[in-house]
């Protein structure tokens, strides 16, 4: 089943490698830095694993060689036992060949021959995926394994949850035997030059846009250190390629031509090199023209997942759980604020939409930041609701958005950088206000800190997340109130 080769691959490895051969090396080698957290990726881990735990049902009654307490020869021992006691089906079953290691998701006994199945997590076949299973296939043909076919299985996107989860409805798979195929000629010649990549010592490459295609690189941090503030890559707004800047020598935001820029962004890099703000008063009260009171400055927080969690949900479906509301009689008048979160294992959706309504008054001003988010959620419970659905559609109606003026550029700060997300527009106006040192600080952590909820038995640690979770959500609400405050104070 194996034979010795020098340098110990992995498929990740050499995934990674086609990538990048430096972060192979960094991956092998890991340099003396120190990387910043980046909690989201373990949340996306063990969202992986329950995955391809349920794929495992497409092909059930299957034994599993498991990672954790074997060794890799101990794997590849076990996955040989199993095969020649005739096991039809073999969960994570490992194979090496030439020191290259590798797990396939779902091995499928095919008459004399054998079926792969990858799982992902996506919702569509990509060319990595190819690259992914051919390097599966390599490695068992080597072994000596005849492969009939090789399948992509990922989540079917359009799939909607009646009662339990119907595996065959919830996942497609997609036969890749002749890209797998394809791959083969190649791959001799390119785990070689990987190898002597790591023989090598650090390899000097560039970053580039392979930094993040087709995954974003663990080693961004590290290789993207000595870019500097101010930098091409700090431009916002479409339509410009930064690297192109970048490879002609250009670094530095006052290097860049201002012929070649839009108008925004052209006022982004002269405001940030000048310190310069900016204001439109007419434009301003146009924006507050269209407000009135009673108001309401609402913000939902809601997570998604690849297995749909309640009846009548989707793969990847936001679901709400979670909003704060501060109302406004008057102008100026102290805010009233009130707050929803859902309780664990919960189906938030129903209590979350009566609750909301009878909170938000059906005359009031309802007022959003990104307003296409807070719409959607509340046409996504009509939908779900037709009893609620007129009075949902209502407040609908009735949306405005705080992030118009800032969009639109009627009030400028520097320190924005460009930018016009509430994260950026809040410290510029506020500056009392702020993020910085809060348990849950964003919307990725209060998606993780829910599912965390939910996993969590002990009532005192989960007490303690949820104040975390009110906390982050109520200054949301409570930073609209301050930044509507200084747009009418800056027109006064």
């Amino acid at each position: 089943m194996s034979s010795s080769g020098s340098a110990g691959l992995s498929k990740s490895l050499i995934l990674k490698g086609m990538q990048c051969p430096r972060a192979l090396y960094l991956a092998k080698y890991p340099p003396a830095f120190a990387f910043p957290p980046r909690p989201y990726l373990e949340a996306k881990f063990q969202s992986g694993n329950q995955v391809g735990l349920l794929a495992q049902q497409l092909f059930p009654g299957g034994i599993e060689i498991p990672y954790d307490g074997l060794s890799v020869p101990e794997q590849v021992a076990q996955t040989r036992q199993l095969i020649d006691a005739g096991e039809k089906v073999i969960y994570e079953a490992s194979f090496a060949f030439d020191g290259i290691f590798v797990k396939v998701d779902i091995l499928v006994r095919d008459g004399a021959a054998w079926q792969i199945h990858e799982v992902k997590m996506g919702t569509s076949l990509k060319e990595v995926h190819c690259d992914d299973v051919a390097i599966q296939y390599y490695v068992l043909a080597n072994c000596g394994l005849a492969i009939s076919s090789a399948y992509l299985v990922h989540i079917n996107n359009s799939y909607e949850r009646q009662g339990e989860i119907d595996v065959q409805q919830l996942f497609v798979g997609e036969d890749v035997t002749d890209a797998a195929i394809e791959r083969q000629a190649e791959l001799p010649e390119l785990i070689a030059d990987l190898r002597q990549t790591l023989a090598c010592i650090e390899p000097d490459i560039d970053i580039g846009l392979h930094c993040n295609d087709p995954y974003e690189c663990d080693f961004i941090p590290y290789c993207w250190q000595r870019i500097p503030e101010d930098s091409v890559f700090d431009l916002k707004g479409r339509g410009i390629k930064k690297f192109d800047y970048y490879y002609r020598g250009i670094l530095m935001l006052a290097d860049l031509p201002l012929d070649e820029l839009n108008t925004a962004q052209r006022n982004q890099v002269e405001a940030t090199l000048n310190r310069q703000d900016s204001l439109n008063p007419e434009g301003i009260r146009e924006f507050l023209a269209t407000l009135w009171y009673p108001l309401c400055h609402l913000d939902f927080e809601t997570f998604d997942t690849p297995i749909p969690p309640f009846e009548g949900t989707r793969p990847y479906q936001k679901v709400p759980f979670q909003y704060s509301l501060h109302r406004q009689k008057r102008a100026g008048a102290e805010p009233v604020h009130s707050e929803y979160l859902v309780e664990p294992g919960n189906d938030p959706r129903r209590e979350l939409a009566e609750r909301l309504l009878a909170e938000i008054p059906a005359d009031a001003c309802v007022l959003t930041y990104n307003q296409a988010f807070e719409k959607g959620v509340l046409r996504n419970l009509a939908e779900l609701f037709p009893d609620l659905a007129d009075a949902l559609l209502a407040r609908v109606e009735n949306v405005r958005d705080l992030m118009v003026p800032f969009r639109r550029r009627d009030i400028y700060r520097w320190q924005m950088r460009g930018s016009y997300s509430i994260k950026a527009v809040l410290p510029a106006l506020v500056p009392d206000l702020s993020y910085d040192g809060m348990a849950v600080a964003d919307g990725m952590a209060a998606m993780r800190a829910y599912h965390e909820m939910c996993a969590l038995d002990d009532p005192v640690a989960r007490a303690e997340l949820r104040r975390g979770m009110l906390a982050y959500c109520c200054l949301d609400t409570l930073a609209m109130v301050r930044i509507l405050g200084e747009l009418e104070r800056a027109v006064e």
